[in-house]
């Protein structure tokens, strides 16, 4: 943990747009995001922004074995580490951006669950609308996206813009507990029914 953190304050140091953390989630915020994953069948599930992999271990353990997990990375420091350290996962260096085409490789074109750990609230509002088109898309009929929020950073233009922005790309949109021992406290939304975007 030491490590991972260390790391994380040297690669916000270098691309804070592009971490937009200083230290890695905290196991109850991974417990509450991974919450839909669903614990049979083989569920194909995609995890964007893994970093070092707080969500990545608890994927894995609720997965045990089960189905395909796959990890878009954009910062390829963090994406050879998680390589390194979760052999069952398929990791991939790329942007989010670009998650339909790479579903395409996958033996389903879509995905049960995405978990994501993308720092939307340091993207602008084009990158924010770029990358919910890809989630829209690659998301199946019952698929389900789970993302995070830091509490404190809830009043801010770009937060509530992504607030808005998952209303209008979900049917339905719930807001999980605050995990408070989270450093910083941070909320999960739970998104249903992904409506596709226009262009």
């Amino acid at each position: 943990m030491i490590t991972d953190s260390g790391s994380f304050v040297t690669q916000f140091a270098r691309h804070p747009l592009l971490v937009g953390a200083l230290l890695p989630s905290g196991t109850g915020l991974a417990r509450d995001i991974t919450a839909s994953i669903p614990r049979t069948g083989h569920p194909l599930v995609v995890e964007l922004g893994p970093g070092t992999g707080p969500f990545t271990r608890e994927i894995q353990r609720r997965l045990d074995g089960r189905g395909h997990h796959l990890a878009v990375e954009l910062n390829p420091r963090f994406a050879a580490r998680l390589a390194d350290r979760y052999p069952a996962v398929e990791v991939v260096h790329g942007d989010a951006a670009a998650l339909d085409g790479l579903l395409a490789t996958q033996r389903s074109p879509y995905a049960d669950v995405v978990v994501s750990g993308l720092p939307w609230a340091v993207f602008t509002a084009q990158r924010q609308r770029t990358v919910m088109g890809a989630v829209c898309r690659a998301l199946g009929a019952g698929g389900v996206f789970t993302t995070f929020a830091y509490r404190h950073a809830l009043p801010t233009p770009a937060a509530r813009r992504f607030r808005r922005l998952l209303d209008d790309r979900f049917e339905e949109v719930t807001v999980g507990r605050t995990v408070w021992r989270n450093l910083p406290p941070a909320l999960v939304y739970h998104c249903r029914r992904a409506l596709q975007p226009n262009g």
